[in-house]
């Protein structure tokens, strides 16, 4: 080998990451783990929060799903814009938007305060999680080392979710609802001492001007939808919800429009010619959908029909955030073996389905089966989100990685919001066939609501319909979940195809400071 040919070779060797950057890591997993955690926060806290602020039953809606809409809505705005003024710079304006938010939540002296901070809360959350993801994908240049920061990353995230809502049931158990939010205080002080001590600044060295037409067209599109899908679940479908959806639908065509067309676009189009990258956003909400749709169960499952508390099943609901831990370092390390990546994603959404399989197995006393099922559903959705996510990213140029999360993160949402809409749906009008004719009116609607009524009846009535009603909404679990594995094992082999011959590229060393000022 001449010494020009091997300088090129070592100029091809990516950057590893060191103690610096492993501690750097460490201090982004905080806004991360506050920012899921804060999604399902408010389990517990909105009984006492209702008794203390008296909101209508409209704010009390807005009290708790105004912070995903907002998070949802502004996640491809923040993510563009911290590949503008930098990453960090945009991360530090979060923390401590997120904390003032914080503070200003737990302190809230009217239903309107409270619903403002919870808004802010979600600006400072969209600007967090793209924020922290994109700077993994630029202080671990190493493919390997990138790989794996990223699964911590995707664990953290699963992490977060479940143990917010535990969290909550502690500390409203032994303090004030307004705890629940002081807690992220001391997390955003830290990381506003240690960021720019730890953490290196990065953005795109030539960004363009930034298209404020795109930031409203992006609203328009993402919060009617993700609305319109959050409220059939809830509520079924009404003329209402599917115009929602549609004119979100309407938005959304003319926001990819405007990307086509722009000089400078919000979400750069050439994004999805990075071998892998729409089949890795596509498939992470996939995963996502059925992750968020068994949750719809699940927890109902745990309190209705097995008639386990609010914070017991929520504890009971920690045992299968475990093997997450494990999940994704083991499918990395299998990556980095040599087993083709495909396999990988395509073996995660084979667990994630046979998790759905189990849950058909479930009667109305059957919760290590439907934990099982759980850990199942989750494990295999680490292991997708983590091996996609660093497809995705290392896909793309570094001085796009804000812009790549974001899409990755907004793909999250509107499939977590679809899986809910969907399964719920089909587990819905299965539970209305089952229901008897002669349950009262508000039986017919949900589980909880022929709990309801079975509390105002003779015991002999009262357990009739609490049987009949349990084992209603079980049937319909069965029914989604057979749903839910069909579509898993269709995305199985679609991964397995669409995957098959993309092969991560290692991050030149040309590139290492490209993206660094």
């Amino acid at each position: 080998m001449t010494n020009s040919t091997h300088e090129q070779a070592n100029s091809a060797v990516p950057e590893r990451a060191g103690r610096k950057e492993w501690t750097a890591l460490a201090v982004l997993m905080l806004p991360l783990l506050l920012v899921s955690m804060d999604v399902s926060v408010l389990y517990f806290a909105v009984p006492a929060i209702s008794a203390d602020l008296e909101p209508s039953g409209t704010q009390q809606l807005w009290i708790f799903d105004i912070y995903a809409f907002v998070l949802a809505g502004l996640l491809m705005t923040m993510g563009s814009l911290g590949d503008r003024i930098g990453r960090r710079k945009l991360l530090m304006a979060g923390a401590v938007a997120f904390g003032a938010a914080s503070l200003t939540a737990a302190y809230a002296n009217s239903a309107e305060l409270l619903i403002a901070a919870r808004a802010v809360l979600g600006i400072g959350g969209a600007t967090l999680m793209p924020s922290t993801m994109a700077l993994v994908r630029t202080m671990f240049r190493d493919a390997g080392q990138r790989a794996k920061a990223i699964g911590i990353w995707s664990g953290v995230m699963v992490a977060g979710i479940a143990l917010g809502s535990v969290m909550s049931g502690i500390l409203v158990e032994h303090f004030w609802w307004g705890s629940v939010f002081l807690v992220n205080l001391p997390a955003m002080v830290l990381l506003l001492v240690l960021a720019p001590v730890l953490i290196p600044e990065s953005k795109d060295p030539k960004p363009g001007r930034f298209d404020l037409l795109s930031v409203p067209l992006s609203l328009a599109a993402v919060l009617p939808v993700v609305y319109g899908l959050k409220e059939i679940a809830a509520e079924g479908v009404e003329t209402a919800y599917v115009v929602s959806l549609l004119v979100g639908l309407v938005f959304a065509a003319l926001f990819v429009q405007r990307q086509r067309t722009a000089a400078s676009p919000l979400i750069s189009p050439a994004l999805f010619r990075g071998r892998g990258f729409a089949p890795a956003v596509l498939l992470n909400l996939v995963a996502s959908l059925a992750m968020m749709g068994s949750a719809y169960f699940t927890t109902q499952y745990l309190q209705s029909v097995l008639g386990k508390s609010a914070l017991e099943a929520a504890l009971w609901a920690l045992l299968p955030s475990v093997p997450i831990g494990f999940a994704a370092p083991v499918a990395t390390a299998l990556v980095q073996r040599g087993v083709n990546r495909a396999s990988v994603v395509a073996t995660g959404f084979v667990v994630s389905a046979g998790g759905y399989g189990l849950l058909t197995q479930t009667d109305t006393d059957s919760m290590w089966i439907a934990l099982t099922a759980a850990s199942l559903l989750a494990c295999g959705a680490v292991v997708i989100g983590s091996q996609l996510t660093d497809l995705a990213l290392g896909s793309v140029p570094t001085e796009k990685a804000g812009s790549a999360s974001s899409l990755l993160e907004t793909g999250q949402e509107f499939g977590g919001a679809l899986g809910m809409a969907l399964l719920g749906a089909i587990g819905n009008a299965v539970y209305r066939n089952e229901i008897p004719d002669s349950a009262p009116a508000e039986a017919h609607e949900t589980l909880g609501g022929a709990l309801a009524v079975a509390g105002h009846l003779p015991d002999e009535a009262a357990s009739a319909l609490t049987t009949a009603a349990r084992e209603a909404f079980t049937s319909g679990m069965h029914v989604a979940a057979l749903a839910g594995a069909a579509v898993l094992i269709a995305s199985a082999v679609l991964a397995a195809v669409t995957l098959r011959r993309v092969i991560p590229a290692q991050t030149p060393a040309p590139e290492r400071e490209k993206a660094l000022v």
